[in-house]
C-alpha cells in the first residue's frame, strides 16, 4: 500500500512548472526513492533515471563533460538522480545540465551535508529544497480495529515512524530496526573521509539517546568518549545533516538568568533512538515513557511544518534558577510555549508564570496525549 506523502503535491507543482531543479533530502528509509517513483508514475514528461550508487553515474556526472551529459541525457525534459551525494563535483554537472539544457532536475540524498556542500553555491537561484522525513502521525491512514491514531501511541513510541515499520508485523519491527542502525550509520558514516572512528559516532548517539530532553555538554561527552570537543562537535554536526538527530539551541531574548548558548538533542526517529539502546518494552514499564513522548510530540511538530511548507523557530527555555519550558515555537512573530506531559495534571506553573511576565504576548500549553492530536494536525 502506497501512503500518499504531504509534500507529493508541492513537488508536483514545482514539476509543472517552468523547470527548476529540485533537491530532496531525508533520512535513509525515509520514503525518497517511493515518493519519486509515485511523482514519475503521474508525470507526462519523459524522464531518464540514475542512482548515485553506481559507478558509472558516478564517473558521467562527477565531470562536467557537456557533450557525454547530453548524450547521456538524451530529448528527456526531466533528469532523476537519487543518492546524489554520492557524485563528486554534482552540484557543477547540475548547473551545467540546467543552464544548457534547461530541463527539470530532482536530485535526492540521505545526507544532506554533502549534497548541499557540493550544490548550494553553484546552484544558487535555481534549485528548491525539500525535506522527507520519516511518516508523520498525520499521514498514517486509520487502521482498523483503531478508531484514531492516538489508540496506537504506544506503538508509534516504542517503535518510531519509519514506513517500513509502520507496515510491519510487530514481530519483525525491532529486527528491521537493528538492520537500519546497523547498515544507515556504519555504511555512511564509513564513506566520510573525516570520520576516523565510527565506533566513537556509535558512542556518541548512545550517549544522546540517554540524554534526549536534558541539556547537553560537549565537554562531558568529549570526556566520556576519550576524544577531542571539537571531535564531539563535528560529529554532532555530521549526524544532524544525517538527519539522526536535531538540535534546539536555548532561547533567550529578555532575562540576563536566561540561558542560551547550550543545546539538547533529539532524534529524528524514536524508533531508531529505541534500537541505538535495545529497548522496546512497553510503555508502562519503562522509565523513559515522558521523554520519549516529548521526543516524539516535538519532532512531530517539527515535521507538521516541514511537510506542509511552512516555517518556524524552535527553542526551549531555562533559567539558571532550574525554570523551564520543552519547547518555544516562534513564528510570524508569534512565541508559543508548549510543555509535554505523559500523565494528565503535570507542568510547571511558576515556569510559565515567568516566561508569560517576560513575553506578554506569548502563549503556553501543556501537550499530553489527550490534547497530542491538535498540537500536531
Amino acid at each position: 500500500m502506497i501512503i500518499e506523502r504531504t509534500i507529493s503535491d508541492y513537488i508536483q507543482k514545482e514539476l509543472q512548472s517552468e523547470p527548476k531543479i529540485i533537491l530532496l533530502y531525508g533520512p535513509r528509509q525515509a520514503g525518497k526513492t517511493t515518493l519519486i517513483q509515485s511523482l514519475l508514475e503521474k508525470t507526462d514528461t519523459s524522464y531518464i533515471q540514475f542512482t548515485g550508487d553506481d559507478l558509472r553515474t558516478q564517473e558521467l556526472f562527477s565531470r562536467a563533460d557537456l557533450d557525454r551529459l547530453k548524450s547521456a541525457i538524451g530529448s528527456h525534459r526531466l533528469l532523476v538522480i537519487d543518492e546524489a551525494q554520492r557524485i563528486e563535483n554534482i552540484g557543477l554537472a547540475l548547473k551545467l545540465i540546467f543552464d544548457q539544457l534547461h530541463i527539470h532536475i530532482v536530485a535526492s540524498g540521505s545526507a544532506s551535508f554533502d549534497l548541499a556542500n557540493k550544490v548550494n553555491e553553484p546552484l544558487t537561484g535555481r534549485a528548491t529544497t525539500f525535506t522527507l522525513y520519516p511518516f508523520s502521525y498525520t499521514e498514517i491512514p486509520l487502521q482498523s480495529p483503531y478508531a484514531s491514531n492516538s489508540e496506537r501511541l504506544d506503538e508509534f513510541l516504542r517503535f518510531g515512524m519509519y514506513p517500513k515499520v509502520v507496515t510491519l508485523p510487530q514481530a519483525e519491527k525491532e529486527n528491521y530496526l537493528y538492520d537500519l542502525v546497523n547498515n544507515y550509520l556504519y555504511r555512511d558514516i564509513l564513506t566520510f573521509e573525516q570520520v576516523r572512528k565510527p565506533k566513537k559516532i556509535i558512542d556518541l548517539l548512545s550517549l544522546l539517546a540517554l540524554q534526549i530532553g536534558s541539556e547537553v555538554s560537549t565537554t562531558e561527552l568529549a570526556s566520556r568518549l576519550a576524544i577531542s570537543k571539537i571531535s564531539v562537535e563535528k560529529y554532532l554536526d555530521l549526524l544532524e545533516k544525517m538527519f539522526v538527530i536535531v538540535n534546539l539551541r536555548g532561547f533567550s531574548r529578555n532575562l540576563r538568568k536566561e540561558i542560551s548558548k547550550t543545546s539538547k538533542y533529539y532524534f529524528v526517529d524514536v524508533g531508531f533512538r529505541n534500537a541505538l539502546i535495545h529497548n522496546f518494552n512497553p510503555l508502562h514499564i519503562r522509565a523513559d515513557t515522558g521523554v520519549l513522548f516529548e521526543n516524539f510530540s516535538m519532532i512531530e511538530r517539527m515535521k507538521k511544518y516541514l511537510h506542509q511548507r511552512q516555517f518556524a523557530n524552535f527553542y526551549f527555555w531555562r533559567t539558571y534558577d532550574q525554570k523551564e519550558i520543552d519547547l518555544i515555537e516562534e513564528r510570524q512573530g508569534e512565541l508559543k510555549a508548549f510543555e509535554f506531559k505523559w500523565r494528565e495534571g503535570q507542568g510547571s506553573p511558576k515556569a510559565a508564570q515567568e516566561f508569560a511576565a517576560a513575553y506578554e504576548n506569548s502563549q503556553y500549553q501543556t501537550i499530553t496525549p489527550s490534547n497530542l492530536d491538535s498540537f500536531i494536525k
